[in-house]
C-alpha cells in the first residue's frame, strides 16, 4: 500500500509543479502603476500668468512681434528651438551604407503627397515658423519662430491653409500671447493628427478621436482615466522632444518606449514577460487601429487628371471619405483594421531624392530595419500603405513633381494636370536631372503604430498568432513559432523529451517497488 502512496505523492508533486508554474507570481507592478497614476494626476499648475505680463498689453501687428515678446523674457529658447527636427525638418544622422547624413522633409520624399519641394507655400503650415515659402527660407531668422503653434491655450490658433506658417488673419495674438502654457493634445494634434491633407491619412492612430478619447480608444489618453497629454511620453529637454516618427528618422535614439514607465517586466506571469525579449508591447496591446475614422490604406497617383465637363472633381465613400479627386487620384480607406508586423531594431533607411530605383520590386520609400537573429530587434506592428506613384522611367528615380501652384500655367499639377511639366519643374528646383519620360511604381511606406493602446482585455489573445491557419504573425518566417509552425526534427525531438520523461518517472516508479519489495523479502 506505501508502494501506490509514494507513486500518488510523486505524481501529485510533479501536476503541483505544473500548476504553480502557470499561476502569476507576486511583482510590484501594481505598486508601479499606482505610482505612475498618483504621478500623471497631478495637472500642471503654471507658475506664471502670462495675461499679467506689460510686455503682452498690446495689440500685435505681426505674428513675429508675438515672438520677439516672447524672447524678451525667454531669452535662450528660441536658440533650442532653433536646434530641434520641428524648426528644420532634418535630423544629423548616421544610415548604414550612406554614413553621416541629414536626413528629413526637406530630402526625403514619400507616398503621400511625394515631398515638399516646390510646395513649401502648402506644406510649411505645420512648420513651426512663419515664411517658409520656398528655398530662400532663413533657418537663422529668430522671430520667424512660432511660439504660440505650440503653446497656445485658446483653442482658437490656428495656421492659415497656402499661407507658409502663417495663422489666420483673424487670429487674435494678443489673446493667444496671453494664454499660454505646456503643450496639449489639441497643439500636437492639430499638426499630427491632419498629416497628409486630412483627418488619420497618414499615420492610423493618430486622428482627431484622441483629442477626447474613451478608454475604448486609447487606455492612457482616455479623459475618464490618465488623460495624458502627449508630453507625458514624448517629453522635452531643452525644446527637443523624446519620439521617432520612422517617415523621417533614422536612428535608434531618442525614442519613446513602453518600458520607460511600465519597465522591462510589466506582466505577473513570466510567459509574458519572456515575450518582451524579442515581441514589442504595442504588438499585443494594440490588436487594431483606426478604431473610429479610417485612414487611407493606398493611393493611386497615375488615375489623377480625370475631369468632368472639363474641370476637376471629387468621389466620396459612404462615410464621406474621399475616393477620388482629380488633383490626387484615387484612394482606399479602412477602419478597425488589423496592423502588419515586421521586425525593427530602432533604425531605419529612406528614399532620398535621386536615388536609383529596382522597379522589378515594390519600391520601399522606407526600410524598417530587423530581424529575428537581431539581439536589438523586435516585432511591431505597422501600417503599410501602398501606393503608385509617378518615376523616371529613363533615369529610374522617384519624381518630385511640383504639385502646389497659386495659378494656372505655373505649372503646378494640381492646376495645370500636366505631369511632364509639373515633373520638369519640379526636378529643376532640386537640381536634379529629368529624362522627359516617366511612368508610375509601386511603393510601400511603413509607419509604426504605437497609439490607440487598448486595454488589457481586449488585447491580443494567444491562439492569434500561436495557430497554423490565421497566425497574425504569419508573415514573419525567419523563426519557429510554437503552434504557428510545423518543424518534423522539433516536432520529433519534442515527442522524444516526453516520451523520454514518461518512460524515467516509470521506470523510477518501478525501481522503487521492485527495492522495497526486495528489501521486505530480506527481512
Amino acid at each position: 500500500m506505501k508502494n501506490y502512496i509514494s507513486i500518488l505523492l510523486f505524481f501529485g508533486a510533479l501536476l503541483l509543479l505544473i500548476i504553480l508554474s502557470q499561476l502569476p507570481y507576486t511583482t510590484k507592478q501594481s505598486d508601479d502603476l499606482s505610482d505612475l497614476k498618483a504621478e500623471y494626476s497631478q495637472k500642471h499648475i503654471p507658475s506664471v500668468d502670462h495675461s499679467k505680463l506689460g510686455e503682452l498689453q498690446r495689440d500685435f501687428k505681426t505674428p513675429q512681434d508675438v515672438t520677439k515678446a516672447c524672447i524678451s523674457c525667454h531669452t535662450e529658447r528660441h536658440k533650442e528651438v532653433m536646434q530641434s527636427a520641428h524648426w528644420n525638418w532634418e535630423r544629423e544622422a548616421f544610415i548604414e551604407g550612406r554614413g553621416v547624413t541629414y536626413a528629413g522633409k526637406k530630402n526625403l520624399l514619400n507616398n503621400f503627397c511625394i515631398g515638399i519641394g516646390g510646395s513649401e507655400v502648402s506644406c510649411t503650415r505645420c512648420h513651426v515658423g512663419y515664411g517658409w515659402k520656398d528655398l530662400s527660407f532663413d533657418f537663422t531668422v529668430e522671430e520667424n519662430i512660432d511660439c504660440i503653434v505650440c503653446h497656445d491655450g485658446t483653442g482658437d490658433y490656428y495656421k492659415a491653409i497656402n499661407a507658409a506658417g502663417y495663422p489666420g488673419d483673424d487670429v487674435d495674438l494678443q489673446n493667444a500671447a496671453q494664454n499660454v502654457g505646456h503643450p496639449q493634445r489639441s497643439n500636437c494634434g492639430n499638426c499630427h493628427f491632419f498629416g497628409g491633407g486630412g483627418n488619420n491619412v497618414k499615420h492610423g492612430d493618430l486622428e482627431e478621436a484622441m483629442f477626447a478619447p474613451s478608454r475604448d480608444i486609447d487606455v492612457h489618453m482616455a479623459v475618464e482615466g490618465m488623460d495624458l497629454q502627449c508630453v507625458a511620453c514624448h517629453k522635452a529637454e531643452n525644446h527637443r522632444l523624446l519620439g521617432k516618427m520612422y517617415s523621417v528618422s533614422s536612428m535608434n535614439r531618442d525614442r519613446v518606449t513602453c518600458e520607460q514607465c511600465h519597465g522591462e517586466s510589466p506582466h505577473q506571469k513570466n510567459i509574458l514577460n519572456e515575450h518582451t525579449i524579442k515581441v514589442a508591447c504595442q504588438t499585443c496591446h494594440i490588436p487594431i487601429y483606426a478604431k473610429v475614422n479610417a485612414t487611407k490604406t493606398s493611393w493611386d497617383w497615375s488615375t489623377a487628371g480625370r475631369l468632368k465637363d472639363g474641370k476637376p472633381y471629387n468621389e466620396n465613400d459612404d462615410d464621406g471619405n474621399i475616393t477620388y479627386i482629380s488633383i490626387k487620384g484615387s484612394f482606399t480607406w479602412e477602419k478597425k483594421i488589423e496592423p502588419e508586423y515586421c521586425w525593427f531594431n530602432g533604425t531605419a533607411d529612406h528614399y532620398f531624392i535621386g536615388d536609383k530605383v529596382d522597379t522589378t520590386k515594390v519600391v520601399k520609400m522606407n526600410t524598417l530595419n530587423g530581424e529575428y537573429a537581431d539581439p536589438e530587434s523586435k516585432i511591431i506592428p505597422v501600417k503599410i500603405h501602398r501606393a503608385k506613384q509617378i518615376y523616371d522611367c529613363m533615369n529610374k528615380m522617384v519624381i518630385q513633381p511640383k504639385l502646389y501652384a497659386e495659378e494656372e500655367g505655373q505649372g503646378g499639377y494640381w492646376k495645370d494636370f500636366d505631369w511632364d511639366l509639373a515633373a520638369k519643374i519640379g526636378m529643376e528646383a532640386l537640381d536634379v536631372p529629368y529624362s522627359g519620360f516617366f511612368c508610375f511604381v509601386n511603393t510601400e511606406m511603413y509607419w509604426p503604430i504605437n497609439h490607440m493602446v487598448s486595454t488589457k482585455e481586449k488585447s491580443v489573445s494567444c491562439k492569434e498568432c500561436h495557430n497554423r491557419t490565421e497566425s497574425r504573425l504569419a508573415g514573419l518566417q525567419d523563426f519557429y513559432m510554437p503552434g504557428r509552425d510545423h518543424s518534423v526534427v522539433i516536432d520529433f525531438f519534442g515527442i522524444v523529451l516526453i516520451v523520454l520523461s514518461l518512460a524515467g518517472v516509470i521506470i523510477h516508479g518501478v525501481i522503487r517497488i521492485v527495492a522495497h519489495n526486495k528489501r521486505i523479502s530480506e527481512e
